[in-house]
């Protein structure tokens, strides 16, 4: 007997939520894991290490996604990377209790390649499940309520542990309950979608004979023939350094709010930095996106790369600012990390629109994994070592190396927008 499923004609019962839970693991195991093992005395080098580490699933995901398109549904493996990240939120809930770091350093990898895995079914499914008109008009509905999960995993999620952190004086206690109620929050959603979700007639591996080794000879010359596009060295190397200043301190902003003025710090509470960073920088970081893409949208990629860089790149400076004068006032540190984040936010649309232009030719979706593979790449790679930079250099020297990284932004950025068409 066939589970009855909603009308498949009402995406709005599914589409929310799903694109809610595939944004709520990422932040979970991106953001959140940073902050936990911060809070639990974790030193700088080895923390921006093992958090970069956990990021591995994202950057080689292209590698097993055409796997989940030949064994079973991708409604299937919707449902099946759904629990088990719901799993692995609850197990690390007891992990986090017994202060057992690897453990809980195991179960967010499990939760990454779940949460990587998800993401690959839950994009193939969107394109199948609706036809051309509903994926056009549902583009911006996926995309606000995956950033509604960025608010929440980054700010609500943070705000109510640096709450609990304080109410209840025991820092392992509050982060066990934080993710006590996100594993409720993904049991909810996992039963929901269990219903909700439509099951369309193309979902199916039926009839599909291609074998492993067929795939992997696929997914091996679509790799050989990115390799192979006129200008791809170029183009993996503004990949690769284009956010280099974001990437080496992304890491590192969590632990420079939170350590001491006497350690370079400015000292704010978990909760404090919940609601300045993940909370109106994240905003700040989403409407420089909106504002990114509308003139990217209007003037062109090309018009637009030189702005957008030096945007991306310059207000990185607030933290070096920050570092020398540690300002205590709430309003100045936030006012610096909107400033930053919108302009972060702004400066990425070209990264974005760059991916899109270098995936451009008959394999294009390939192709554009691909990019994101090198997307992850380079923001895990410069992660690997700056706390242990940090660490050598202290905060201001830290945040002076981040200044120089620039240099790098702005000579990927005048080779490759010498190649740019003009439009």
């Amino acid at each position: 007997m066939q589970m009855r499923t909603f009308n498949s004609k009402t995406p709005w019962l599914w589409i929310p939520t799903l694109y809610f839970v595939e944004g709520l693991p990422y932040f979970i195991v991106n953001t959140i894991s940073l902050i936990m093992f911060k809070d639990m005395g974790m030193d700088n080098g080895t923390l921006a290490l093992l958090t970069s580490l956990i990021s591995i699933p994202w950057v080689i995901k292209p590698l097993w996604s055409p796997f989940v398109d030949i064994f079973r549904s991708k409604r299937w493996w919707i449902l099946a990377m759904q629990l088990v990240m719901l799993a692995t939120v609850a197990l690390t809930a007891g992990s986090v209790r017994l202060s057992t770091f690897s453990v809980t350093l195991i179960l967010f990898i499990i939760a990454a390649f779940a949460s990587a895995t998800h993401d690959i079914a839950a994009d193939g499914f969107y394109m199948i499940a609706l036809n051309k008109t509903q994926q056009s008009a549902f583009v911006g509905i996926r995309s606000t309520f995956y950033r509604i999960a960025s608010v929440f995993g980054q700010g609500v999620l943070v705000v109510l542990a640096g709450v609990l952190e304080r109410r209840l004086g025991d820092i392992p206690r509050a982060w066990s309950y934080t993710m006590m109620i996100s594993a409720a929050i993904l049991a909810v959603f996992s039963v929901w979608h269990l219903f909700a979700l439509p099951m369309p007639s193309d979902d199916t591996n039926a009839g599909d004979v291609r074998s492993a080794k067929d795939v992997l000879r696929e997914f091996g010359g679509a790799f050989a023939s990115f390799f192979k596009k006129k200008g791809v060295w170029l183009a993996i190397a503004f990949m690769l350094l284009y956010r280099l200043p974001e990437a080496l301190s992304v890491k590192i902003l969590f632990p420079f709010f939170r350590d001491p003025a006497e350690a370079g710090g400015l000292g704010f509470s978990t909760d404090l930095y919940g609601i300045v960073y993940g909370t109106f920088g994240v905003v700040a970081l989403l409407a420089g996106g909106i504002l990114g893409g509308l003139a990217a949208a209007r003037l062109g990629l090309r018009k637009c790369l030189w702005p957008m860089a030096l945007a991306l790149a310059l207000p990185c400076s607030v933290y070096l600012y920050m570092s020398i004068a540690q300002p205590s006032s709430v309003w100045v540190v936030g006012s610096c990390v909107v400033l930053d984040q919108f302009g972060y936010g702004f400066g990425f649309s070209a990264y974005m629109l760059y991916m899109m232009h270098v995936s451009q030719g008959p394999l294009k979706t390939s192709h554009y994994a691909i990019c994101t593979a090198f997307m992850a790449l380079s923001m895990m790679l410069p992660g690997l070592v700056a706390g242990y930079l940090q660490q050598a250099l202290g905060y201001v020297g830290f945040f002076i190396l981040v200044m120089i990284c620039c240099i790098a932004t702005f000579c990927v950025t005048f080779f490759v927008r010498r190649r740019l068409p003009s439009e």
